[in-house]
């Protein structure tokens, strides 16, 4: 999608409401507290983490946070531009996962706001698959440039943010662990997904999934499978060829749901997974109860 122009209908009424609330107009630098950086996360996840690494110097702003939202259908607020204008710092995904991210910075151009997309600094990158933050070897990465990020605007507690990094990448042990105790049992075992959120973690457990790549792009990307693949992953459910079915329950289509309700039919159980973190959670936790629930699901 194109980004907005300078005379755009979105950067007129962010301006506009700038100059309502006394900020700073549209192209210079947002007003911000002189002792946190203002940091805007596109999703949930990616602010709960700079949270952790701010180490109490960060003020954070996390644009996409329910769970029960198809986040490829999520469309900006004036509220959104807002915080963004005033952000010293921006975290997006990328990889055309939330390219409306885009639009609100071009809105509102800040030479000296930094800008941090995931896609552009993760390497473990699946093919057609944007959801780098359900890799541990990605989220460290990541982790890492939005360390190298706030130093860079805020030097002065670089002491604080190089220990937290440190504390956020210990703490990710448990979940490699966890991961480690069901592949090292259930290694093999043939599943299925509805799209290709959780292949970044059921490749390195070992898991083996039949669902066709072709019918899990299609959901991720909002269209319509092929209707081979459709006849292919009903008949590894009704046949019990999968011995699980992961969900993700925020991508749900007509064909998703009739594939959950065969599921239920044929006693195959159900793992779902989100997109954005649940409220009240951590990174750690949400991640560590999607892998107790994966476990308890292949052992029942």
């Amino acid at each position: 999608m194109p980004l907005l122009s300078r005379t755009s209908p979105m950067r007129l009424v962010v301006c506009a409401l700038l100059v309502t609330l006394g900020l700073s107009a549209c192209g210079t630098a947002p007003s911000v507290s002189a002792t946190t950086v203002a940091v805007v996360a596109a999703e949930n996840f990616y602010g709960d983490i700079v949270q952790q690494l701010g180490d109490g110097h960060v003020s954070v702003v996390s644009i996409l946070s329910d769970p029960t939202v198809d986040p490829h259908e999520y469309e900006s607020s004036v509220q959104n531009a807002i915080a963004v204008s005033r952000a010293q710092l921006v975290i997006e995904n990328g990889d055309d996962y939330d390219t409306w991210m885009d639009r609100l910075v071009a809105a509102s151009p800040n030479p000296k706001r930094v800008m941090l997309v995931a896609a552009d600094v993760a390497r473990t990158k699946l093919p057609d698959n944007p959801h780098f933050w359900y890799s541990l070897e990605d989220i460290q990465t990541i982790a890492q440039a939005i360390t190298a990020s706030l130093e860079g605007i805020d030097p002065g507690h670089k002491a604080d943010y190089d220990r937290s990094l440190v504390a956020f990448q210990e703490s990710l042990a448990p979940i490699r662990g966890k991961m480690t105790e069901i592949g090292s049992k259930y290694a093999g075992t043939p599943v299925g997904l509805t799209e290709t959120i959780f292949l970044y973690q059921s490749e390195p457990i070992g898991l083996k999934v039949l669902t066709p790549f072709e019918f899990q792009k299609a959901i991720a990307e909002g269209n319509d499978p092929p209707a081979d693949t459709v006849l292919t992953t009903d008949d590894q459910i009704a046949n019990h060829q999968v011995k699980i079915l992961i969900y993700n329950t925020q991508t749900v289509t007509p064909v998703t749901i009739n594939l959950t309700q065969e599921a239920t039919k044929f006693h195959i159980p159900i793992v779902p997974v989100t997109e954005t973190m649940p409220p009240g959670k951590h990174y750690q936790g949400w991640m560590l109860d999607q892998l107790a629930a994966l476990q308890q699901a292949l052992g029942g």
